[in-house]
């Protein structure tokens, strides 16, 4: 692992709300410099509410790795699908002033939107759209969604075509189009864009006056971090996600100052310093069971199931009810947990998509205000971390070796040469480059794989995108002829094949 070089720590903000459990007041600050160097990670933000009050807000490290710019309260990060929490408050917000129902047919504001069968299309409601149901894999349709140069009415429109891999309602499975598609109501409903309504009726009576909730807001932004990544060992600053296409699925950036408010508002039932924001009925229905995950679990302590509200994840946990998401956008993962009943907030931004450090320091915090012993999950999970990591590099290097080898396959490279297509996604094409197969897609201008040959017909497809991954992808061969190839990519971005047939 690269050495961290640079390990800055910013005491930022520090109000002392209720006496500290000792690991926050004593171990908070080893704990995480230790994990900027274990885990490679250039950043971290750490806020912490407790009855009311900030008892903690840190920040370590630096915005941009090989810099000397120091991460503070203010710093921005990509905070992902914890985005999913503000557009269902939005929704329910509006249900609660009587604008709509969440239990609206979706074509009753969207007279277009279309799924892939006509009567899920009349069925489906504003709250399955919030919750997951709708029937599709988790992630299913995202490689054609995720960072690419559609429009969101294209990503709608390509979602429609989408044929999901179960059937409505049946179980529980992660989608992002479903909440582009949700905030796109809130125009038809209000009169303003997503965005806007956000920042009129969230953002600016929380004061949250960093936040942004669109890439041209970040772009425009000071005191933005860099997002990065670990590439063979070694940090990489690689560029901003573009997804204002998918925006109300994860497109805000906001620092640790900005979430206090959210999370202070979130825990006093939709309140700031006495002054309501949000009707504490919508946050009740933001935070009401919808759909089931499975029975919980966890290592050491007692967690006996797991459920989804509207834009939160709900578990029981060690006897309390947790009210708690992830976000992991391009260069960034980050947390925010709630625990209600003990009037406990607690928000991690890293500034790296290459960690378990964030969930991990989440535990850890929670741990210690609920009175249970320490666990070093940071340790068990970077340990994890690194067993897995190694387990991919000799993946990958056995793949290496056996293209190295020049076995032989079932058709020469050049056969492999001409353009693909996907009925949804639309076009793959494949050229000869220096002797080897490119693949380079559509919708995603700037990324390709290179394709080598594993014998037969399969193939090592390695992406120059480090987020889409090292996958093999066997090709169709018929008659000495390629008609057709599955197309797999990371499964941070998908997990769901693509096939792609070759035309004539």
């Amino acid at each position: 692992m690269k050495k961290f070089f640079f390990l800055f720590v910013a005491h930022c903000f520090l109000l002392i709300a209720s006496a500290q459990p000792s690991f926050v007041k004593d171990s908070l600050d080893a704990y995480v410099q230790k994990a900027l160097s274990g885990w490679q990670i250039p950043g971290v933000a750490v806020c912490v509410i407790k009855d009311g009050k900030i008892d903690v807000m840190k920040a370590y490290g630096v915005s941009e790795w090989g810099t000397n710019k120091k991460v503070d309260e203010n710093t921005l990060f990509g905070i992902g699908s914890n985005t999913k929490a503000f557009t269902a408050t939005a929704l329910a917000l509006l249900d609660a002033e009587k604008k709509l129902s969440l239990d609206d047919k979706v074509q009753k504001w969207l007279p277009d939107f279309k799924l892939y069968d006509p009567w899920v299309t009349k069925e489906a409601t504003v709250r399955d759209l919030l919750c997951h149901r709708l029937g599709f894999e988790t992630f299913q349709g995202d490689f054609m969604y995720f960072d690419s140069d559609l429009s969101k009415e294209e990503v709608r429109q390509k979602f429609g075509m989408v044929k999901p891999l179960y059937s409505f309602r049946s179980r529980w499975g992660y989608t992002n189009a479903a909440f582009l598609t949700a905030g796109e109501i809130i125009p038809k409903v209000t009169g303003k864009p997503w965005n806007e309504f956000l920042r009129e009726r969230i953002f600016l009576p929380l004061g949250m006056s960093r936040t942004v909730a669109t890439d041209d807001g970040v772009d425009s932004s000071a005191n933005v971090s860099k997002a990065h990544t670990v590439v063979a060992g070694s940090i990489k600053t690689i560029p901003y996600g573009r997804l204002n296409n998918m925006a109300p699925a994860g497109a805000i950036y906001s620092s640790v100052m900005d979430l206090s408010k959210w999370v202070l508002m979130q825990l006093n039932g939709g309140k700031l310093n006495d002054k309501e924001i949000v009707p504490a009925s919508a946050i009740s229905q933001t935070r009401t069971p919808q759909s089931i995950l499975g029975n919980g679990g966890h290592p050491f302590n007692k967690s006996h199931f797991a459920l989804y509200g509207l834009g939160w994840f709900l578990q029981e946990y060690a006897g309390r009810k947790i009210v708690s998401h992830t976000g992991g956008v391009n260069g960034f993962v980050t947390s925010i947990c709630l625990v209600p009943e003990e009037k406990l907030g607690i928000v991690v931004l890293t500034n790296t998509d290459d960690n378990n450090f964030f969930e991990a320091l989440r535990y850890e915090i929670m741990d210690s205000y609920l009175g249970l012993p320490y666990r070093n999950y940071s340790d068990l999970s970077l340990q994890q971390q690194k067993a897995s990591n190694k387990e991919e590099a000799e993946w990958l290097q056995k793949k290496r070796d056996t293209v190295a080898m020049k076995l032989k396959t079932d058709v020469p490279l050049s056969a492999l040469v001409g353009t693909y297509r996907h009925p949804v996604y639309g076009t793959m094409n494949v050229s000869l480059k220096d002797g080897k197969a490119i693949a380079t897609f559509e919708h995603h201008k700037g990324r390709f794989a290179t394709v080598e040959p594993l014998g037969g017909n399969r193939y090592l497809a390695q992406f120059n995108d480090p987020l889409y991954g090292n996958k093999v992808w066997p090709f169709v061969i018929e008659n000495g002829k390629v008609k057709s190839v599955r197309v797999t990519v990371a499964d941070f971005v998908e997990f769901t094949p693509y096939e792609f047939v070759k035309e004539k």
